[in-house]
């Protein structure tokens, strides 16, 4: 129902354009002898009998007239078509010439893009509108057809257009690029293509589907370019292509706490510390340039959390973002394989899951004080 109403309210608007350019040239093109005789035509149909021959042959003078005004009509808006018909060719080389010199002249690809856009709205509007100034040759003409259509676009068109402003914003905002590693409302993945309605992107895996870890699926998402105008962008790689991850390591009560920590540490170093000193210090100075300036560890961190039943030792570590899943195997592997060697094996025991349970000795005061 919604696009048979905006169908229906761009032929609405559509059909009043061409009335009042079609209006506007045969009213003005109508000259005194013209008038009177049409005049002349319509009292000899008024007057004669409908039953009457006389009647049938005004009937089809009256057509033929018609006709004929219709034809002339034509003829004398054949100049003002053909030089409206220039004037767009002659914007779409213009037009055509902007957007090279621009893409010469600028660095980025894609605000040249979204310049040249804009330069050709703007020029197709100017053209468009002379031409049919010229065809309506009627300013307050011209002013309702293009309210007119101007209305009807806005309903008919809105979905892309507002594509084509988050298109736009994109462009010159660089939200994310062709690479980036993004999430925009569920979709979670790298971007394949951006274009002037839509971006492509190679879905990465996730919580509720086939591959759990952030591993490419195989799959292509496109979503509209309005989306930028309503859900929040998390980009993964745009000024950092690194980001913060952890694991957990569950061990028991029983175990020697700072030695388990020690362990795990140890194996943290040597497993994901060796790579973070680059990245954490073009992480430090990245704070420090958006003045968020704070200590930046070089290194592992370790943070203990009590349970229920046993205790947490969370290491928190720098790693690629495409590379978080191997980081994570590659350290609970060589943690496992740490803490089963004989020095530890005694000493350090993982977390289990536990059941106490309580057995209560019958009562043996006798109910409501009576002796048994």
């Amino acid at each position: 129902m919604s696009r048979f109403r905006q169908s229906t309210l761009l032929a609405v608007a559509v059909t009043g354009l061409a009335l009042l350019l079609w209006g506007a040239d045969t009213g003005q093109g109508q000259t005194p002898a013209d008038t009177s005789a049409a005049a002349e035509t319509t009292f000899v149909a008024d007057t004669v009998s409908p039953d009457s021959a006389e009647h049938v042959a005004a009937a089809v003078d009256e057509a033929t007239s018609t006709l004929r005004e219709l034809g002339r009509g034509a003829y004398r808006l054949a100049p003002k078509i053909g030089i409206a018909i220039a004037l767009l060719i002659a914007a779409a080389f213009v037009t055509r010439a902007v957007r090279m010199l621009l893409r010469r002249a600028s660095r980025s690809w894609q605000r040249a893009q979204a310049v040249a856009a804009l330069v050709s709205v703007v020029l197709w509007l100017l053209a468009v509108g002379a031409a049919l100034a010229i065809l309506a040759g009627d300013a307050r003409a011209l002013l309702g057809s293009v309210g007119l259509v101007g209305l009807a676009l806005s309903w008919a068109l809105q979905a892309p257009i507002e594509s084509f402003t988050g298109w736009l914003l994109n462009s010159f905002r660089s939200y994310y690029r062709v690479g980036d590693r993004i999430a925009v409302g569920d979709v979670f993945g790298d971007v394949y293509s951006i274009d002037v309605l839509t971006t492509t992107v190679w879905e990465a895996g996730g919580e509720h589907k086939a591959v759990q870890g952030a591993q490419p699926t195989g799959a292509l998402i496109t979503f509209p370019n309005s989306e930028v105008l309503r859900a929040n962008i998390i980009n993964y790689t745009r000024d950092f292509p690194y980001v913060w991850d952890e694991i957990v390591v569950g061990i028991s009560n029983e175990s020697d706490l700072p030695l388990a920590m020690e362990v795990v540490r140890d194996v943290a170093e040597n497993t994901v510390g060796r790579e973070m000193a680059v990245p954490a210090a073009a992480y430090a100075e990245l704070l420090r340039h958006a003045r968020l300036a704070h200590e930046v560890s070089d290194g592992p961190q370790l943070y203990v959390s009590p349970t229920d039943a046993w205790m947490n030792i969370t290491v928190r570590y720098l790693v690629p973002a495409r590379q978080r899943r191997k980081a994570a195997s590659d350290l609970h592997q060589a943690i496992a394989e740490r803490l089963a060697e004989q020095p530890y094996r005694d000493r350090i025991k993982p977390s289990y899951p536990r059941l106490d349970v309580a057995v209560l000795e019958p009562s043996t005061q006798p109910a409501n004080g009576e002796e048994r």
